[in-house]
């Protein structure tokens, strides 16, 4: 797998600099924690996870997470464990025939309820456990945090190969002023001990929401609301960190239709004429607008700037838009590497002669650039997310430079 693998040879040079590399769950902790982009939830009463897998249905899918919580019933539970084993186990048969590749399935990763379902799925896979590559784990705090990665680590000390887990934050102890910052230390504690099962940590807006009544509209980002916003200010300050440097993943959109307008769009007009031309970058972004997309694209460029990487949705529309938002711009990988290939510590002039690059307190930063520029790969200078989205919609633009 690869990000924008739909597109052809012609349209990846005309897009890219650099082009995205290959990943597949094998690939390196550091670098697959920022490769996971847009994660699609879907419930694990579906039955067509193994044919939309086989069909690349969803185009752009590079994680997707099987989700036994939230998005099931209480009833259901059994059906659902059923439906994911069976289809798990199914694609890993067309792996040992030959027929698939671990280089051809996404990064499946599954949601659980508990560590006791956690342990019961595992050990209903067996080996066909190696399709998977990790669990999510929901409502993560301080006082269950260490079970879900024991009984991980333990999974993972029977097999040669690893399996990683994904603490969702979503729990009162941690919206909650009064307990906040005692239940991050807490948690950070635990995912420093496990460090090495840790690829992502969540999260949960939704949950986070639910426990003052409120709930964002397409009109606003999350970023709005204070006391979520107040929030992931605290856990970007405490996972993020220099000397910390876990990848936090931005929560939740949940729109993807349109419906009456309070406030004006969010996407200002002539970027997309000036990239497309006047009609057919009116089109492209009117069907953005019809799709309440720039409500998404001004969260993900919000997450980008708090330190967010990579995006949990609801809805296949949301893929591109994250993606093409996750590639480097030209101007930010070149300001990367001069700052990461000087022989000084002093200021340096940006290429692009609009800004100074101080190297001590930005080299953090360029070495993040970096390794996305590798997974999602760098943009032509005269490239941005508008020129891709305009190759991917679902629009004719009779597009040509």
């Amino acid at each position: 797998m690869r990000h924008f693998d739909y597109l052809t040879h012609d349209e990846m040079d005309e897009l890219f600099y650099q082009k995205p590399i290959s990943i597949n769950r094998n690939t390196e902790r550091e670098i697959l924690s920022y490769a996971l982009g847009a994660s699609l939830y879907t419930p694990a009463t579906k039955t067509t996870i193994l044919s939309d897998i086989l069909s690349k249905k969803y185009e752009g899918l590079i994680s997707t997470v099987i989700c036994l919580e939230d998005s099931i019933g209480d009833h259901e539970i059994v059906e659902a464990e059923g439906k994911l084993v069976e289809q798990i186990r199914e694609v890993y048969q067309l792996i040992c025939k030959g027929v698939l590749s671990i280089t051809d399935i996404p990064l499946i990763f599954v949601r659980i309820r508990n560590v006791n379902q956690m342990n019961i799925i595992i050990q209903k896979l067996e080996e066909s456990l190696c399709v998977l590559t990790g669990f999510v784990f929901p409502k993560f705090t301080g006082n269950n945090g260490e079970q879900y990665f024991r009984a991980l680590q333990e999974c993972n000390d029977r097999h040669q190969f690893i399996v990683y887990g994904m603490p969702i934050l979503e729990s009162a102890e941690v919206i909650f002023k009064e307990s906040r910052i005692d239940e991050l230390l807490r948690i950070h504690k635990i995912l420093e001990e496990y460090r090495h099962l840790v690829l992502n940590v969540r999260i949960g807006a939704t949950d986070f929401s639910s426990l003052f009544g409120i709930r964002r509209g397409p009109d606003v980002t999350i970023y709005d609301i204070s006391t979520i916003r107040d929030c992931i200010a605290d856990i970007v300050n405490i996972f993020t960190r220099e000397g910390s440097n876990f990848v936090v993943s931005g929560p939740v959109w949940e729109y993807f239709i349109n419906g009456d307008r309070l406030l004006k769009p969010q996407l200002r007009q002539s970027p997309f004429e000036k990239q497309l031309g006047g009609a057919f970058g009116r089109n492209l972004r009117q069907q953005l607008l019809k799709q309440w997309q720039d409500g998404l694209i001004k969260e993900v460029l919000l997450d980008k700037e708090n330190g967010l990487t990579g995006k949990t949705i609801i809805h296949p529309s949301h893929i591109k838009i994250v993606h093409s938002l996750s590639v480097v711009s030209h101007e930010e990988y070149e300001d990367a590497v001069s700052i990461l290939h000087s022989k000084s510590n002093g200021v340096l002039k940006s290429n692009y002669s609009n800004k100074m690059n101080e190297v001590k307190p930005h080299t953090s930063w360029a070495r993040k650039v970096l390794i996305k520029s590798k997974l999602f790969g760098v943009y032509h200078e005269h490239n941005n997310f508008i020129n891709l989205l305009a190759r991917t919609a679902n629009i004719q633009l009779q597009y040509s430079r």
